[in-house]
């Protein structure tokens, strides 16, 4: 289930906001012109057969928000000590604060991931899970999480051909708030 934490920017250990109830999570987010749905789950999904499952819904997607590109994509943890440093590789590069041009739409088919939105003097930690529908806005400052074992399938929506290229902020603020594997760990204990 979703949960999202509200903190003030500079006091990480200060909670404003902690819910999982999903009209409150989307009430919240909504005031950040953040889109947020829940798609029914379908057990079994790959990243060879999400956008055959959820057909009707990234048609209804494409057609409102008027995305020419969708892809599936997916990690799935490994003990292979490559994957283990590409995974490593790939968390740090999102782990950095950034914008971007386009907004960023994605649908989480199994597993899960945190967006931090950077919204004012706020950061809104969304931990999204099976069932998710999260799009943030053309130029939202935020970054990404996928945890240190990466594990999830998602369907990600595109303006144009170049997807989400990132305009890197500088700042090191994601360094100061809990990570991924934080917020997994009181989510479910």
């Amino acid at each position: 289930m979703t949960l999202l934490t509200v903190w003030p920017d500079g006091d990480p250990g200060t909670v404003l906001v902690r819910t999982s109830d999903p009209e409150e999570v989307q009430v919240e987010l909504k005031r950040l012109g953040v889109r947020y749905e829940r798609w029914p789950v379908v057990p079994g999904v790959t990243v060879d057969n999400a956008l055959e499952v959820y057909r009707d819904q990234v048609a209804r997607v494409v057609e409102t928000e008027g995305y020419i590109l969708v892809d599936a994509m997916d990690q799935t943890p490994s003990d292979d000590p490559e994957w283990i440093a590409a995974a490593a590789q790939a968390r740090q590069k999102f782990l950095a604060e950034h914008t971007h041009d386009d907004d960023e739409d994605r649908f989480f088919a199994r597993g899960a991931g945190v967006f931090y939105l950077h919204v004012g003097d706020r950061v809104h930690a969304v931990l999204c899970e099976a069932g998710d529908l999260l799009s943030v806005p053309r130029n939202t400052t935020h970054w990404f999480d996928m945890g240190t074992r990466p594990d999830y399938v998602s369907i990600r929506f595109f303006h144009d051909d170049d997807g989400w290229v990132g305009n890197f902020t500088g700042s090191d603020i994601a360094r100061s708030f809990p990570t991924f594997d934080e917020l997994m760990a009181g989510h479910r204990g």
